[in-house]
């Protein structure tokens, strides 16, 4: 199984998502330059977090022109796995792979943290390894992380299945006061109708090696190994 990780000008975490796939679970791993239009060697692409083309107009913005981000779209129409860190939860949304927008946090200053996250769903191939509604503690780094979508959409969400993380409480409850960013319904990641692509502000590569003190986030990498495995 290969990972294809995208890299945009401005990109900052695709090196860390390769220490988790190359280097911590040895699977084969491809730096995929943002220029670059073929992917039909990769299994599984990742759109890592940073700042993607500058940030310039919006976040993701840009991104979701470039010929790597195309690919991804058919790679995802196709039944590929993609996931989107961060910034690239910001590139998803833009792209149409996923529904809503990320907005500037509530407070409108940049949040570094970790914080609680409740895994929502645990039938996904991002997910497998977690147990329902399991408590994790993930970092985050973001200025523009609030997750907003119109009444409709939401409700489609939450009614489908497709919130797949939500920020809480230590013990699993969910409060305003354990929304970091303002998000609506403190919603940290979701996915699309099929399943196969996933958005999510929390940096789970940030939290796959113990000698950064957590491995709640290598489990996701995980599973999606187990998931394709599994399909072989």
């Amino acid at each position: 199984m290969k990972f294809g990780i995208l890299v945009f000008p401005g990109s900052n975490c695709d090196r860390d998502v390769a220490m988790v796939t190359r280097d911590l679970l040895q699977q084969p791993t491809r730096m995929v330059w943002h220029e670059e239009s073929d992917l039909s060697d990769v299994d599984v692409v990742i759109v890592p977090g940073g700042f993607s083309y500058g940030d310039y107009l919006r976040c993701g913005a840009i991104a979701r022109f470039s010929p790597a981000m195309q690919a991804t779209i058919r790679h995802a129409e196709q039944g590929g796995l993609v996931l989107g860190i961060c910034n690239g939860f910001q590139v998803l949304t833009e792209a149409g792979l996923l529904p809503g927008a990320l907005m500037r946090n509530r407070d409108l200053h940049f949040i570094c943290d970790r914080v609680p996250v409740r895994v929502e769903q645990t039938h996904l191939p991002f997910t497998q390894q977690y147990q329902p509604a399991e408590v994790i503690t993930l970092p985050i780094a973001h200025g523009e992380g609030c997750y907003y979508a119109d009444a409709d959409t939401l409700a489609e969400l939450e009614a489908n299945g497709q919130v797949v993380f939500r920020y809480c409480e230590a013990n699993g409850g969910v409060s305003e006061r354990a929304n970091p960013n303002g998000s609506l319904n403190n919603i940290a990641g979701i996915c699309n109708r099929r399943g196969n692509v996933l958005g999510m502000m929390p940096h789970p590569e940030r939290a796959s090696d113990a000698a950064l003190g957590s491995t709640d986030g290598l489990r996701m990498f995980q599973s999606v190994l187990s998931a394709l495995v599994g399909q072989a």
